[in-house]
């Protein structure tokens, strides 16, 4: 005998009491006849009884079927209560997300969005988890996650949300004290902070608009796991740094940090919402990643 119980009789043999017929039974559950009566047989030869007493015309309980009917009827009710409270989180936005974003784009650019997606969707759950390390969405139990890069080949479903762009900063402070880069061999000889989380954090990969492409292997006294991090740093003429556009952007539209090597680009990321494989996904998902994609399309039109 199996193991687990035949859950598949035990629910047929349920609908057939309910409705006191087998031939409404399978109507109603879009059986054969032969199916249901084959069921309701196989239960009785795994549990040793007869179920019901069947005339041509009628069908009634025996002692063993009525001591199995209330807790097969129980069972049927519990499976289909499961599978429509399923079923309504499928359709409906309810429940919780969780989403993993990195730590200074989840602070400055997705936390002040979620008043407006709560609000929208009140029977949503957000749980952020804020990380700049390369989270594991599968084993770590995450329904998503924001990244900020060149992806990789991945398991994983990606959706691009916009592009992120890379500027090589430093303070007046330091142009002023040091000199100004025109070449980015010419880091070599710099004070450059390294942030830890870039694909290739120990050699900066340039390209022109000719083509030409160059790479270095800068060095400094400031190495950090968060990009942040380097600002006060940088800020004060201590260094140079090559950092996202949501980290320094601010900072140089204000003068404090300035972009040199202007002829000079990094490979340009892009944030990229990423999702396990397999579906369909629940509607608080899905709500969740047409409210990111909306928003980020809005904002690359108004820049």
């Amino acid at each position: 005998m199996s193991k687990l119980p035949d859950f598949e009789a035990l629910a047929i043999f349920a609908k057939v009491v309910e409705l006191r017929s087998f031939a409404a039974a399978a109507g109603e559950l879009a059986l054969s006849k032969a199916t249901v009566s084959k069921a309701v047989s196989r239960l009785e030869e795994r549990l040793g009884a007869r179920l019901f007493n069947r005339t041509s015309r009628r069908i009634a309980l025996t002692d063993a079927g009525q001591r199995l009917s209330e807790r097969a009827t129980r069972l049927l009710a519990d499976g289909e209560a499961a599978e429509n409270e399923a079923l309504s989180q499928s359709v409906t936005p309810r429940g919780l997300v969780r989403l993993a974003v990195p730590m200074t784009f989840g602070v400055k650019v997705v936390a002040p969005l979620l008043p407006a997606f709560l609000a929208q969707y009140p029977d949503v759950a957000i749980d952020l988890h804020l990380s700049d390390a390369m989270v594991d969405l599968i084993g770590e139990g995450f329904d998503a996650g924001l990244r900020i890069a060149s992806l990789p080949d991945s398991s994983l479903i990606a959706r691009r949300l916009c592009a992120m762009p890379r500027y090589t900063v430093a303070a007046p402070a330091y142009l002023e004290q040091y000199g100004r880069p025109t070449h980015p061999m010419h880091l070599a000889q710099h004070r450059c902070f390294a942030y830890t989380y870039l694909s290739t954090p120990d050699v900066w990969h340039y390209t022109n608009a000719a083509g030409e492409q160059a790479s270095v292997r800068p060095g400094g006294p400031l190495r950090v796991n968060n990009g942040e991090a380097l600002m006060p740093a940088l800020i004060a003429g201590l260094g140079i740094a090559d950092l996202p556009e949501f980290i320094a952007g601010d900072a140089v539209a204000s003068g404090e940090l300035e972009v040199i090597l202007k002829g000079w680009k990094q490979t340009e990321g892009s944030v990229h919402l990423v999702m396990p494989p397999g579906g369909p996904r629940p509607a608080r998902v899905e709500v969740l990643a047409e409210f990111l994609a909306k928003h980020f399309a809005k904002g690359k039109k108004q820049k």
